[in-house]
């Protein structure tokens, strides 16, 4: 119950849900109460006017994405660890799995290992029923990496886990049975600060190794390269919305986590 209550509640207190609730309650409100009406309205404007500009949807990404910055040279360790949510599976018109925007995870997990990072890559994440159909992430993510020249018999599937919390238990399942002590992380950037919390929670010596930056040192400048750009930044746009709503999504997952005494 709490897994899909952790999933569904905060889509009300995201900018797109919570600027919905508030047009319904104007709605409502229209013929009987037109102030409280229009005080929602102008609340759902705020709303969706401040996540949607850049300078805000930016800093709040970058808050998070710069906590782990990657060093310069990446320590070797005896595990890679790859967390889901990577993927979309073969399922038609797919002729093969498909990479989404976090994919860079796992390229980057197979660019560690050509590296010699690590003996072993670990593939953490199974599949939420009701978020598409198709095969446990942690298989399509090895489909991609043997198709670019991974060895089977280096990889490890983890199918079980649905949110990040049960990737750190299950991993460590892992770990302890193969006398692992040592891991890279690899999850996107945004993710890294609440992955990092949960797996050292568990006791597992976990090194960020993050990737899938969505923020620049140049989109950074970009806000104030000119006094034009900054104007133009202020203006809505959907994919800061995006930007803001993952941002967001983070923070209230570390809240719950606290909450659940798992971090």
């Amino acid at each position: 119950m709490f897994f899909y209550l952790s999933k569904l509640l905060p889509l009300f207190f995201y900018p797109l849900g919570l600027a919905c609730l508030c047009l319904l309650v104007a709605l409502f409100m229209l013929w009987k109460r037109p102030r409280t009406a229009a005080l929602a309205i102008a609340l759902a404007l705020i709303l969706l006017l401040s996540s949607s500009n850049a300078w805000v949807s930016r800093l709040l990404v970058q808050s998070l994405e710069w906590q782990n910055l990657p060093p310069v040279e990446i320590p070797t360790a005896e595990a890679i660890v790859v967390l889901g949510g990577a993927t979309r599976s073969a399922v038609p018109p797919r002729p093969t799995v498909d990479l989404n925007e976090a994919g860079d995870r796992v390229i980057y997990a197979g660019q560690l290992y050509r590296e010699k990072k690590a003996p072993v890559i670990i593939l953490s994440g199974g599949r939420i029923n009701w978020k598409g159909s198709g095969s446990p992430e942690s298989a399509d993510m090895a489909t991609i990496l043997t198709s670019i020249g991974i060895p089977e018999a280096a990889i490890v599937q983890e199918p079980d886990s649905l949110n990040t919390y049960q990737n750190a238990v299950n991993v460590k399942k892992i770990l302890v049975s193969r006398g692992i002590r040592r891991v890279l992380l690899v999850t996107s950037a945004i993710h890294m600060p609440r992955s990092l919390l949960i797996f050292r929670r568990q006791g597992i010596d976990a090194i960020p190794t993050p990737t899938d930056f969505l923020i620049s040192e140049g989109d950074l400048e970009e806000l104030t390269s000119t006094p034009k750009a900054a104007l133009l930044n202020v203006l809505p746009d959907v994919d800061n919305l995006n930007l803001f709503t993952a941002a967001l999504k983070e923070y209230v997952g570390i809240l719950a986590y606290r909450l659940r005494g798992w971090l």
